[in-house]
């Protein structure tokens, strides 16, 4: 049931309003599309709202807000840059809709389990000096991480991957979580929880647009937003995999740059951009008449101060006395503002204030010091260049920058020690926030590196060029954790460098933040960086090679990575991490008595590890060693019957010795300890189809699509499936659309090749072994069946291509 009177805070934004003036233009272009149907080819999905700080842009976003509401009978919700995940967001969009009598039930009982599941999962302890080196570890889950997509070796799936965790972890985390949770959708929501969650907030959507005019959704500083929802929000507009938002839906977005016409290019046709400009004249005197101001010497000093901003134009306009004092015509409106303000502890609370980069009350209390500051917090949060955030509040750059640059040029001793005190504040956060973690996942645990990057800004505002160092090597753990994590760090750097006047800081913020273009290059040139340029100790450029190992490894570069993990060895003999890279590597290569022999290094430093013969049983099995691997792999589950990825392993081996019911056994024994292990479905599916279960098998490919979405593999698998059940043309439609996805998909051209054979296209069946050969040259049973269509023309042997296993 809809609210029937206002609440206190639409009656006020209502009031101010009505004293709104300029930007008619961006109004009425806003107004009129609310006349055209979504079917109309003119009619605009998303505005953009664009300009420089102070211009304007969150006063004119909410007064598009307060059109669509008052005039347009529009639900509306706005997002900012307060929230840090696209959980946030959509939670902030369910809470605003609620509060206007549209809850969301079923999307907020989901996101109460998340949360819920979420909190558990930090309670689970890291077991990862259990169960083998983790570069990731179950932290991933904490940190509430959008899918296993960012973690290297998950998600290509079938034949491509290596089936035991290498980079990060990630069929342990998975493992710890089907431990706790019952149900493996639990599983997948803590894990994935975007995919998990949208498609039901995009329900609710749906069901709320059916009975009200227009749904317009705001996105304010979308600058700092745009990394981290640029991706959701270009899916949701483009695609139906998150599911379908109403045609009545309107999207706002405010920010100070262009949209990344990489992602927004093929979407021009729908988006009316809206650049904004400083107020013209005539307008900056409106508001200025509108406050009372119209003496002309106080009105033309207000436009010669402000610069016409519509920021700073408000703030004069609030505090006429800052502008009538005349009698420093050099004087900035800072300087005036805070000369107007009489109350001494006013002014230090205010420039106090101005040295964090977010403030709530906490932060606030420890950057006044003073205790008659802190009852002041609500005070600051009523002036007009304080934006506040739903808890917190933001200077506005155009106030706050000059701010800073005021007290750093004063006293350089008191800047020095007020950005010392904060990052102290700071540091004792983050330290009651580690917990359990190891230092390597704590990046991931945003209560951690929150703190940990406010800490370093402070520290590199109060000394830079000795901060430097120290901020530098913790960005090697920072690149570790994700792209997501290093670019904020390489932003922090940015910004402590330019608000403090250091160009050594701000050109290393540049050039990472540069480094750090390519997400899918995750950490690669950035560790570059630093290994040619910063001051490492032995440690740290050990640490920086093992993080670009793994990195490389990622995007195939094996040699690169494999000459990385050797270097970081010639430096820390001792490294684990850097041996078990070698042995990832080598075994990836076929190099399989050198990974063997990696893996008796990391025996050496870490005797009688269960993981170890974990690793070794998979390295013989890859090799073709099946009983040393099955002698290995027994080993293991005896010792923890409850490791899922060395059943899944066993019965992948058993499956090669024909011992296909046992196979069944160990796979179905692994699926049964984690629903979500990609790779044993698969693998089951396999021993499903060649025993004539299709339904089982695909069934099984069903849910592994679920868990990884689009990949050309599952298309392959699915393929396989019917081939084995005979039905060939449907085969074939599946191998086709796994080559137009992956047309380098040599194992599907082999597949297909049987088919074609099976159904008399010899010519067609030899075009695609020619093409698979010529992908891969050393493809041997694809050069077989090559050679024995060309001379006898027999019966293929064996019903599958060899490939990855």
């Amino acid at each position: 049931m809809g609210r029937e009177r206002p609440s206190m805070q639409e009656l006020i934004q209502r009031r101010g309003a009505a004293g709104f003036v300029g930007r008619r233009r961006e109004l009425d272009a806003f107004r009129e599309n609310f006349g055209l149907p979504p079917e109309d080819g003119r009619h605009r999905f998303v505005f953009h709202v664009r300009g420089h700080a102070g211009v304007g842009k969150t006063w004119l976003i909410r007064r598009l807000e307060q059109t669509a509401r008052q005039e347009y009978g529009a639900l509306t919700a706005r997002v900012d840059e307060t929230v840090n995940s696209v959980p946030e967001a959509m939670a902030s969009i369910s809470a605003q809709f609620d509060r206007q009598g549209r809850p969301f039930t079923a999307f907020d009982r989901r996101l109460a389990t998340y949360r819920q599941r979420r909190h558990e999962a930090e309670s689970i302890p890291d077991q990862a000096g259990q169960q083998g080196p983790s570069t990731g570890g179950i932290a991933a889950a904490r940190a509430g991480l959008t899918g296993l997509g960012m973690v290297p070796g998950v998600g290509a799936l079938a034949g491509a991957v290596d089936p035991v965790p290498l980079a990060e972890g990630a069929d342990r985390l998975r493992a710890a979580l089907s431990s706790r949770f019952r149900d493996h959708r639990d599983v997948q929501l803590v894990l994935d929880p975007v995919r998990t969650l949208t498609p039901l907030l995009v329900g609710e959507l749906s069901k709320t647009a059916a009975a009200v005019p227009w749904l317009v959704l705001f996105f304010d500083t979308y600058e700092r937003l745009a990394p981290l929802l640029d991706p959701w929000l270009h899916t949701l507009l483009t695609s139906e995999r998150l599911g379908t938002l109403p045609a009545n839906t309107v999207l706002v977005l405010a920010g100070q740059t262009r949209l990344d016409p990489g992602r927004w290019g093929d979407l021009a046709d729908v988006v009316a951009e809206l650049p904004l400009e400083p107020f013209t004249d005539a307008e900056a005197r409106q508001l200025l008449t509108a406050k009372g101001i119209t003496e002309e010497p106080v009105v033309r000093e207000v436009l010669r101060l402000s610069g016409r901003l519509p920021v700073l134009v408000s703030t004069l306009a609030a505090n006429p006395g800052a502008a009538g004092d005349l009698d420093d015509p050099s004087a900035t409106a800072v300087e005036r503002f805070l000369r107007w303000e009489r109350d001494p502890v006013r002014r230090s609370a205010a420039l106090a204030g101005a040295l964090p980069r977010r403030l709530n009350e906490d932060v606030f209390r420890a950057a006044v010091e003073e205790e008659a500051g802190a009852g002041l917090y609500g005070w600051l949060r009523s002036l007009p260049f304080v934006a506040d955030r739903t808890g917190s509040a933001r200077y506005h750059e155009v106030v706050r920058a000059p701010m800073l640059r005021l007290q750093r040029t004063t006293s350089p001793r008191r800047w020095s020690a007020a950005h010392t005190r904060l990052a102290e504040t700071f540091a004792r956060w983050r330290e009651a926030a580690a917990g359990e973690l190891s230092p390597r996942d704590r990046w991931r645990l945003e209560a951690w590196s929150g703190p940990r990057l406010e800490e370093w800004y402070h520290l590199l505002c109060a000394r830079p060029s000795a901060a430097l160092p120290g901020a530098l090597r913790d960005g090697i753990d920072a690149c570790g954790a994700g792209p997501a994590v290093a670019r904020r760090w390489a932003a922090t750097l940015t910004e402590a460098g330019e608000d403090a006047g250091s160009e050594l800081v701000h050109a290393w913020g540049r050039r990472l933040v540069e480094a750090l273009a390519d997400e899918r290059r995750r950490g690669i040139e950035v560790m570059g960086l630093l290994l040619a340029r910063a001051e490492l100790d032995t440690a740290g450029r050990a640490a920086a090679l093992v993080v670009r190992g793994w990195h490389r490894r990622s995007v195939e570069e094996l040699d690169g990575a494999l000459e990385d993990f050797h270097r970081a060895i010639e430096l820390e003999p001792g490294n684990i991490q850097a041996h078990f890279g070698c042995a990832a590597i080598h075994r990836l290569t076929g190099n399989f008595a050198a990974a063997m022999d990696a893996l008796d290094r990391v025996e050496a430093l870490e005797p009688g590890s269960v993981w170890v013969q974990r690793e070794r049983g998979e390295t013989c099995r890859r090799a073709g060693r099946y009983q040393e691997a099955l002698a290995l792999l027994d080993t293991v589950v005896e010792a923890d019957p409850a490791d899922h990825v060395a059943l899944g392993s066993r019965g992948q081996t058993k499956m090669a010795l024909g011992r296909v019911q046992e196979a069944l056994a160990d796979l179905d024994r692994a699926i049964e300890r984690n629903g979500d292990y990609t790779w044993a479905l698969i693998r089951r599916a396999r021993v499903r189809g060649a025993l004539g279960d299709t339904a089982g098998a695909l069934a099984d490919l069903d849910r592994a699509a679920e868990l990884a979405p689009d990949a050309p593999g599952m298309l392959g698998e699915r393929g396989e499936v019917h081939r084995f059940a005979g039905r060939y043309e449907e085969a074939i439609a599946l191998y086709d659309q796994a080559l137009a996805l992956d047309p380098g998909y040599a194992w599907a051209l082999g597949s297909r090749a049987l088919a074609n054979e099976a159904l008399g296209r010899r010519a067609e069946a030899l075009a695609d072994l020619e093409r698979a050969v010529e992908l891969r040259p050393g493809y041997a049973w694809a050069v077989a069946q090559r050679e024995r269509l060309l001379t006898s023309g027999d019966a293929p042997e064996g019903g599958r291509p060899d490939g990855p296993v």
